[in-house]
């Protein structure tokens, strides 16, 4: 159903991102990313309380492409 549109201020759209204004059938944005952390890393909230004595990350990843992007 068409729909008239006033005007759009675009600040930024992010490298997988999609910005669209009007009949879409279908749409995929394609990204990859891949994060290393440690233990108590991705915890969010009021009083979170971590304790972690000797805490370490080990990394050995031998792979260059881990997933091919297929556009």
């Amino acid at each position: 159903m068409p729909a008239k549109v006033g005007f759009v201020k675009i600040i930024t759209v992010s490298s997988a991102g999609v910005f669209n204004i009007g009949d879409v059938f279908s749409m995929t944005p394609h990204a990859t990313s891949k994060t290393f952390a440690g233990g108590g890393s991705f915890n969010t909230g009021n009083g979170i309380r971590i304790h972690l004595d000797k805490a370490e990350t080990y990394i050995n990843d031998k792979e260059v492409i881990d997933q091919s992007l297929n556009e």
